[in-house]
């Protein structure tokens, strides 16, 4: 086979080559290529050591990203390159990282390290594919296999076993018999994992084609309890609703492969039901209801996402979404969704709508999304013609009170909620000379 390969990287892999170095290309992009793929980034491996990786490639910038591992990044105009060199890897004492990684000039020994088939394959344009773990059988057979022994490998690292998920999720493959095994004994070694690896990890199977396939894999594994524990009570959870006919962890997460993928979305749908099973109750009737679930569901995610360590925008950006998402019945009226935008802000608002038409796609009865559709029509139309929804949009602001002889304090807000609700109302009220009229009369001076 043959793989094509970017004018820069050719350059790299030359000029190592004159010098003397073995060099492949190695992991991802190998194994992305093979899949037909276009790879995101190209790596490279050689037998030349960071100092002599850094000393030949002078002329240009480069960063040593892992001195004892051996990585140095050449930064090109097309992107950053990683240069790593061959190496072998000592015993793993803690489950994260060997204590001691030694430089070798065979690619084979560097490969024999490497956590899956798939990415133990290393490329060079002119001798070819070097395959020594069978990795394309695998690619053909979609399957996800350690390199050597399971236990052994992901023992090395936990994270691995999560990874294996992973990639599973992103290629729509299936984990081999041994490795699942090997998965589903480790699990309880995720708890060793730092949670900024495991949330990374994470967030890319959040991010697949079918997230779905990744949690599904990680109950089967018994890897959910270790990452979200708070989503195992919604498993076989029977809502008892004539509008679902599915457990609340089923209809999460087909909401979740309904929603584009986009990271706060994605995790809004994740978490828009959590507090289900928290806020069951039974009517007369024998129905199901969940009122409040959505206040609940915010107040789960927040731990969740603060374990996380999830930035204070993707939280703030994701429990907006969560807490809205109910808000959504036909007769909503101008001033109402005036007052979501200004809650959610015309930067999530059509968020919001993509998970909400997720969520009643996701239902069993009442798929109608009409109104939905309409509502975002409605919003195009308050943005096109920049209806005020904020007080930052009135004609009217502090200041101009002040002038009016209004006192600095807490009747400037007062007034200005005033107003602001009079222009939610009729737009053409926002006028200044119109809006100081209404505070005098509202708020005498006097």
């Amino acid at each position: 086979m043959v793989i094509t390969i970017p004018i820069y990287i050719e350059s790299i892999i030359e000029r190592l080559e004159k010098a003397g170095f073995s060099v492949h290309l190695v992991g991802g992009c190998v194994r992305d290529s093979i899949l037909g793929k276009t790879p995101v980034d190209y790596d490279l491996a050689t037998s030349a050591t960071p100092v002599q990786i850094i000393a030949l490639f002078n002329d240009k910038r480069t960063v040593e990203i892992g001195k004892e591992y051996g990585t140095v990044v050449i930064v090109e105009k097309e992107g950053n390159v990683e240069v790593t060199t061959y190496r072998t890897d000592g015993a793993y004492l803690d489950g994260r990282r060997p204590d001691k990684v030694g430089f070798t000039e065979d690619i084979l020994e560097d490969l024999r390290r490497r956590d899956f088939t798939i990415n133990a394959m290393a490329y060079h344009p002119e001798r070819g594919l070097l395959d020594p773990f069978n990795g394309v059988e695998d690619i053909r057979d979609s399957l996800v296999r350690s390199v050597g022994s399971p236990r052994e490998r992901l023992s090395e690292d936990h994270l691995r076993i999560l990874r294996a998920v992973r990639f599973a999720t992103q290629l729509d493959f299936l984990i081999d018999i041994k490795t699942s095994e090997a998965c589903m004994d480790l699990s309880p070694k995720l708890e060793t994992v730092s949670i900024d690896r495991i949330r990374d990890e994470l967030f890319k199977i959040i991010l697949a084609k079918r997230p779905s396939r990744g949690f599904l894999l990680m109950r089967s594994l018994g890897i959910l309890k270790e990452v979200i524990p708070e989503l195992i009570p919604a498993i076989g959870f029977d809502q008892r609703n004539p509008y679902h006919d599915r457990s609340v962890f089923q209809h999460t997460l087909t909401v979740m492969d309904n929603t584009p993928p986009v990271l706060h979305i994605r995790l809004a749908a994740l978490l828009h039901d959590i507090g289900k099973p928290y806020t069951f109750t039974l009517d007369d009737k024998g129905v199901g209801h969940f009122y409040g679930h959505d206040k609940k569901s915010v107040e789960i995610g927040k731990e969740i996402l603060m374990r996380l360590n999830c930035s204070t925008d993707l939280i703030d950006s994701t429990l907006r979404l969560v807490k809205e998402h109910m808000i959504h019945h036909p007769d909503l009226k101008k001033k109402g969704l005036k007052r979501q935008l200004q809650r959610v802000g015309e930067d999530r608002i059509y968020d919001l709508v993509d998970l909400q038409v997720a969520d009643r796609l996701s239902k069993s009865s009442n798929k109608d999304i009409s109104n939905l559709l309409a509502k975002k029509k409605a919003i195009d139309a308050i943005l096109y013609a920049k209806e005020p929804f904020r007080r930052k949009h009135l004609a009217i602001n502090g200041d101009d009170l002040k002038e009016m002889g209004y006192t600095q304090g807490k009747i400037i807000g007062k007034i200005l909620e005033y107003l602001l609700k009079c222009v939610l109302e009729k737009p053409e009220l926002n006028k200044i000379e119109t809006l100081k009229k209404i505070a005098r009369d509202i708020y005498p001076l006097d």
